[in-house]
């Protein structure tokens, strides 16, 4: 009949909805016996120290995704703390901390500091800030908000829980130097409306409002001046004179040098930053702090030196100078020899018979097998020009394996 006829679509249309809740709770089940299998599967992580409650603080890193903030990770979490990162991932990535995911001591936030945080710790690292000219020139409200509103937000954290708070300040506070080197007591040579001043003019705000705080509030503040660094997880693309030279070197275009070639700069390593940043956190020392590699070179030289070690044919030339360029960065660390008992020990790792090479697996090392009593480097500037993932174990290793071939056969040539 008519009437059964038009009955027959909805009754099979009230199948298709019946098979379609079926597979949905079949789904559900293998989820959660997926997860399960995944809970018994222990997770490997680095070996972190054991800690008791008395011992054991609950650190927020922002910016802690980033190339800095990522190695602060490593070391306060391998020491036992409890760390927490927010990172809005304008310079930071996942894969930088993704080591950590998953560890019962770690937790990732992906969060904008220019709005508030909520949450109970024991110390604040503050991190968050482009740091490179291309990333902070990119939006320059944006990192002028970040080093104002943004601390505020940090500096409010600390005051409404009573954590200790370190600003991470920069070098760039000296804007172009007229006293060489700069000592914590030089106000610096700032333009306030260049091309930078969203930076240096952001950092330097920031200061005065840690010190404000810890006039007013009575919050716990330490402020490093962070000068120069290198190291793994650079960002290939940061517009910065290491990561410039060796990926032009590597790649056999002509190194471009903007001006003369004459300003210098002082470049630390950045484990040794790492290691002054967890040391003036556990000072008593509230006055600003040098924080860098007092070793200075000339722009030329470093173009000179990356050129002889990378090896191939490009050419070194000299292009229009960049507005508000500093002529001269090297740091006094007199403070921080005094009151941190802190120096670097990686004394300019690619300038004394360093090693520059490309592995089997595309990895970019760096070696020092020059420097007595040191471990050997591998850092890896350029993993996302190739896509590939990071492993520290993998980097060690490989870079232990180049330097028992080469140590095995040839010595290494200047």
């Amino acid at each position: 009949s008519e009437v059964t006829k038009n009955r027959v679509p909805v009754f099979e249309g009230h199948l298709h909805i019946k098979e379609i809740h079926e597979a949905q709770n079949q789904i559900r089940e293998l989820e959660k016996k997926i997860k399960e299998l995944e809970a018994r599967i222990p997770q490997r992580f680095p070996d972190v120290k054991f800690l008791n409650y008395r011992s054991k603080k609950r650190i927020l890193i922002t910016g802690g995704a980033g190339f800095v903030g990522s190695h602060l990770v490593d070391q306060l979490m391998i020491a036992g703390h409890e760390v927490i990162v927010a990172d809005n991932f304008f310079t930071g990535r996942k894969r930088n901390v993704e080591h950590w995911i998953g560890h019962e001591n770690f937790e990732l936030i992906h969060h904008d500091i220019v709005n508030p945080l909520f949450i109970e710790v024991d110390e604040i690292y503050h991190l968050a800030s482009p740091a490179s000219p291309p990333h902070y020139m990119y939006n320059p409200v944006k990192t002028i908000k970040t080093n104002t509103v943004g601390t505020i937000n940090m500096l409010g954290l600390a005051k409404r829980v009573g954590a200790r708070v370190l600003i991470a300040s920069t070098s760039e506070v000296y804007g172009d130097p007229e006293v060489h080197p700069q000592p914590e007591t030089y106000w610096g040579h700032v333009n306030p409306i260049g091309p930078r001043a969203c930076y240096d003019e952001g950092k330097r705000v920031s200061e005065t409002l840690s010190y404000a705080y810890a006039r007013q509030e009575k919050v716990d503040v330490r402020v490093a001046r962070i000068f120069n660094t290198y190291g793994p997880r650079m960002h290939m693309n940061d517009g910065r004179v290491v990561s410039n030279f060796i990926l032009q070197s590597l790649k056999n275009e002509t190194i471009t040098i903007y001006g003369h070639g004459k300003q210098t700069r002082s470049f630390q390593y950045v484990s040794d930053l790492v290691d002054g940043l967890v040391g003036l956190m556990a000072s008593n020392y509230s006055l600003p702090i040098n924080i860098g590699n007092p070793i200075e070179h000339t722009i030329e030289e470093f173009a000179i030196l990356i050129k002889k070690l990378v090896g191939g044919p490009s050419k070194i030339e000299q292009t229009s100078a960049v507005e508000d360029d500093p002529q001269r960065r090297k740091p006094d660390i007199k403070r921080a020899k005094t009151y941190l008992g802190w120096e670097p020990k990686v004394w300019c790792v690619l300038y004394d018979k360093g090693l520059l090479s490309w592995s089997n697996d595309k990895e970019f090392l760096v070696t020092s097998p020059e420097v007595p009593g040191l471990i050997p480097i591998a850092s890896r500037f350029f993993y996302e020009t190739v896509g590939l993932e990071w492993g520290q174990l993998s980097l060690l290793r490989a870079n232990e394996e180049l330097l028992e071939q080469k140590n095995s056969g040839s010595n290494l040539e200047n």
